[in-house]
């Protein structure tokens, strides 16, 4: 399945892509004007976070909320991310599938009042989206904080389109540090797209760009 290719991926290069995305000067600004605005957006709330990969945006969104338990699939991922994330008091780790979360992730800090995830939604074929929503739904309840963020589509910097499939996915070539190369799937969704997917189980849907990033706040039904 995609998803599992996904995974794989990531888990073999935790470390190479945490290098990656610290050092990439072009995307700084964005990232702080991001953090800065999704700080706000998540103050005082109880955080959910879906796909933390490496931290990054991890410690963005605790600098306002309440607390964030942090999950992600892979241990390799979450490896990294706690031990940068270590001085992050309000941050809980735990290994987690987007697809299938386990009961108990809130601990005792009593029900999650937002959920973010940040890049993983490019990466979900047509199914997977519906799947993973249909999770969000049963899982959390109504009127959660929903926070998606994803990459922009940058000329010259972003993954050529190698195919789309039947179901309209776009896929891309993804290369390892040794040269392996994977497609996986990476969309860049319009607006229209994205309020299409999402108006079946959120309310209240708001969409925002940067120049490298999108995000969409909603509330699930």
């Amino acid at each position: 399945m995609n998803k599992d290719a996904v995974a794989a991926y990531y888990a073999r290069n935790a470390e190479r892509y945490h290098s990656l995305v610290e050092h990439s000067e072009e995307r700084s600004e964005d990232l702080l004007e991001a953090g800065e605005q999704l700080a706000t957006l998540l103050s005082g709330h109880r955080v959910l976070e879906l796909a933390c990969g490496t931290g990054v945006w991890t410690e963005m969104i605790a600098q306002g909320a309440a607390s964030v338990v942090a999950t992600d699939v892979n241990e390799e991922m979450l490896a990294v991310a706690s031990e940068l994330g270590e001085g992050l008091d309000n941050v809980t780790w735990r290994q987690a599938d987007v697809f299938d979360l386990p009961a108990g992730l809130e601990g005792e800090g009593g029900k999650f009042t937002a959920v973010f995830m940040a890049g993983l939604w490019s990466h979900f074929d047509r199914d997977e989206q519906d799947a993973f929503l249909a999770q969000l739904k049963k899982r959390l309840g109504k009127d959660v904080l929903l926070v998606l963020v994803d990459d922009e589509y940058i000329e010259g910097e972003s993954g050529t389109i190698a195919r789309t499939d039947a179901q309209g996915t776009t896929y891309q070539i993804f290369e390892d540090e040794d040269g392996s190369r994977h497609e996986l799937a990476k969309s860049y969704p319009t607006d229209s797209a994205l309020r299409k997917r999402l108006g079946n189980v959120g309310k209240e849907i708001k969409l925002a760009r940067w120049e490298f990033y999108w995000v969409l706040t909603c509330r699930l039904k």
